[in-house]
């Protein structure tokens, strides 16, 4: 049986279900509901322990707050997650394998549900579904052998209440499990005529399994000709893995132009573009755009190592590219059998928050 596929959920697995809340904190058998204290307590004083006591956590400004550590072995299956709209661009979530200081996952709450904009999208995805109204859901395999730890920072000065559940089971991982990692940067803006990179550092074995984009366009025209490329093991300046346009690697065609009615949202199972915000001559002077592809049925193996990177192109006059200097920010997704390799620096309240 592959846990988490629909193909063998028939078959009895020997795991333990758990799942973590705020109502459960260290997710032991028979302790959800139980707690005295909590968001709820005032909503529940006339009904005292049982009813929704606890149904969210307070972090305070600066404070960085432990949502799960869980000893292993093990796989969180799935989680659930929502908070203000403000707030999605102000958290950022760290997931720890195995005892490992450095975090394997690192990376704006908003941009890992594919919601780096901080406005509502639906997403539709498998891996990541986006629900109304703001209802993030990863289902994302996460195995680990020993410890799992997952924390959330506020880089806001203000105090933020979110709500979470997390569901994992406890049990044996198969030997070839890798550890789910992710790396997030921005380019605000990309540098003239240089590349934003998407992933480099990462040491193999290993598989390539997603890429998020929030881009942001600061120029007029077309903004998506630009090639994504992927540098597998020896590669040095050219890659093995060369797209077409960055419309073509996202599933797109045309500039996602559908005659009549301009830029078109779409979400789908592997890949889309959910997110497309229009200037309104006001506050939304750029357009800016949340597209996501997810390797799942073609995941990109590498052995030793693996850079991502994606030029930023548009059109001048003459039928000439032009380079461009847009708001782009990345969120690369892969498994790894190591728990931490090299990363870029960890996401400050400066670099995430949006402007």
């Amino acid at each position: 049986m592959t846990l988490g596929k629909l193909t063998g959920i028939s078959a009895i697995a020997e795991v333990e279900s758990r799942s973590i809340s705020a109502e459960n904190p260290t997710g032991e058998r028979g302790q959800g509901g139980r707690r005295t204290e909590g968001t709820g307590a005032r909503a529940a004083r006339d009904l005292g322990v049982g009813w929704k006591v606890s149904p969210s956590i307070e972090i305070a400004a600066g404070e960085t707050v432990t949502l799960a550590d869980i000893a292993g072995p093990g796989c969180i299956t799935h989680i659930w997650l929502t908070t203000h709209v403000d707030h999605w661009r102000r958290l950022v979530l760290r997931a720890h394998w195995d005892g490992d200081d450095a975090p394997a996952i690192e990376t704006p709450v908003g941009d890992f549900f594919c919601s780096g904009w901080g406005r509502f999208a639906q997403v539709n995805s498998l891996p990541v579904a986006v629900n109304p109204n703001g209802g993030f859901n990863s289902y994302w395999e996460m195995p680990f052998r020993s410890q799992a730890r997952i924390t959330l920072e506020n880089t806001h000065d203000e105090p933020v209440i979110v709500y979470f559940q997390i569901d994992y089971w406890l049990g044996a991982v198969a030997e070839e499990s890798a550890y789910l990692r992710t790396q997030w940067r921005r380019s605000n803006p990309l540098p003239a005529k240089t590349v934003h990179t998407l992933l480099d550092g990462v040491e193999g074995p290993g598989h390539y399994v997603g890429t998020y984009l929030a881009w942001g366009v600061n120029s007029t025209g077309w903004w998506g000709e630009g090639e994504v490329k992927f540098y597998l093991d020896d590669d040095e300046e050219f890659p093995t893995i060369c797209g077409t346009g960055t419309e073509d690697y996202f599933g797109g065609a045309w500039n996602f132009d559908v005659p009549g009615g301009g830029y078109t949202e779409f979400s789908t199972p592997y890949l889309g573009m959910p997110q497309v915000i229009r200037p309104d001559g006001l506050y939304a002077s750029q357009q800016r755009f949340g597209m996501y592809r997810f390797h799942l049925p073609d995941p990109i193996r590498f052995r030793t190592r693996l850079r991502v990177d994606v030029q930023a192109l548009g059109w001048r006059s003459g039928g000439r590219y032009l380079p461009l200097q847009d708001d782009i920010s990345s969120t690369a997704f892969f498994y790894s059998t190591r728990t931490s390799t090299n990363r870029p620096e960890a996401p400050t309240h400066d670099t995430i928050e949006i402007c």
